[in-house]
């Protein structure tokens, strides 16, 4: 079995209980997720089966968009709703002072990791540092918030909603974390869904429930997405016989000589040096990643990422 699932996952599981229960389920052992989400958060959690598993790191790599609840005025030490209360202050600011905050964490910006993380640092998780009682020095890591949209601010309840759509890296829960502080009353994040991670969104995401009810009625091939299916917003070169020979023996190809390109880009000149390309044979048949490199003003094309 290969290809993609787009799965929903209920709060309460690890991202890794739900790549357990689906090896369980599917009795495939070659399944992993693209991308962790908190034990307490739900959402939008890609899991790819088989050879697709090749392709978890470009997906890693894809935008993700979230729904977000802020609560300001009380701080926790897991920077959420589920860990130790060590802050409450009042919270003496407007609407408008919530709004101009909010909106000054966009852009490029350097994010510490929380310590209830599962990053590690000489060979140790965080989470199992912090746990211990014990706080090590963090390096800031650059992320992207590509625009965060305000869905509703309620004064009276000290809860701000928000979509946020962001980069790899980026923790939620620490971004509402330093959004309190730097309204000066602290913060913790007390909702997180994620709504999309690339082309997998959260209108099309099953529950285990349904995954497995597919499985056991023999349908669960309608349910898995082609890995080529990720790469949509990639152009393609299909390859003829002699081309695809040499392309899987890892010779380069020169683009001159490649008769099939993309239907959309008849011509070479769409095709630059350094760019990732989706690659066919002649039946249509996905094969590969490849990269485009430039050599005496001449394209040539060779592997990057094999998925056959």
């Amino acid at each position: 079995m290969n290809g993609l699932l787009n799965v929903l996952k209920p709060p309460g599981m690890t991202s890794f209980d739900v790549v357990a229960y689906l090896r369980r389920v599917l009795k495939e052992k070659k399944i992993g997720h693209a991308g962790t989400l908190d034990p307490g958060a739900a959402g939008v959690l890609p899991i790819c089966i088989g050879k697709a598993t090749k392709s978890i790191e470009y997906i890693m790599d894809m935008e993700k968009v979230y729904r977000a609840e802020l609560t300001l005025g009380i701080s926790t030490d897991t920077q959420d709703s589920f860990g130790k209360v060590i802050s409450v202050k009042d919270v003496s600011v407007s609407e408008d002072e919530i709004l101009y905050a909010i909106k000054s964490f966009t852009g490029e910006l350097y994010q510490t990791p929380p310590m209830y993380s599962a990053l590690k640092v000489d060979g140790r998780r965080l989470y199992e540092l912090a746990r211990e009682g014990k706080s090590v020095k963090r390096k800031p890591r650059k992320i992207i918030i590509h625009s965060i949209d305000i869905i509703k601010v309620d004064i009276d309840r000290c809860k701000v909603l928000f979509d946020v759509s962001c980069s790899k890296g980026t923790y939620i829960r620490t971004l509402c974390s330093d959004i309190g502080d730097n309204l000066g009353c602290g913060g913790h994040m007390s909702f997180l869904i994620r709504k999309r991670t690339g082309i997998f969104d959260i209108q099309s995401a099953l529950t285990l429930e349904e995954i497995q009810k597919a499985n056991n009625d023999g349908k669960i091939s309608e349910t898995i997405l082609k890995v080529d299916e990720v790469f949509k917003k990639y152009k393609s070169l299909h390859l003829d016989k002699d081309s695809e020979k040499k392309f899987k023996n890892g010779r380069y190809v020169c683009i001159d000589n490649i008769k099939y390109l993309d239907r959309n880009y008849q011509h070479s000149d769409h095709y630059s040096n350094g760019l990732l390309v989706k690659v066919y044979n002649e039946y249509n048949d996905f094969l590969a990643l490849g990269k485009l490199t430039k050599n005496q003003e001449k394209l040539y094309l060779k592997s990057e990422k094999m998925f056959i």
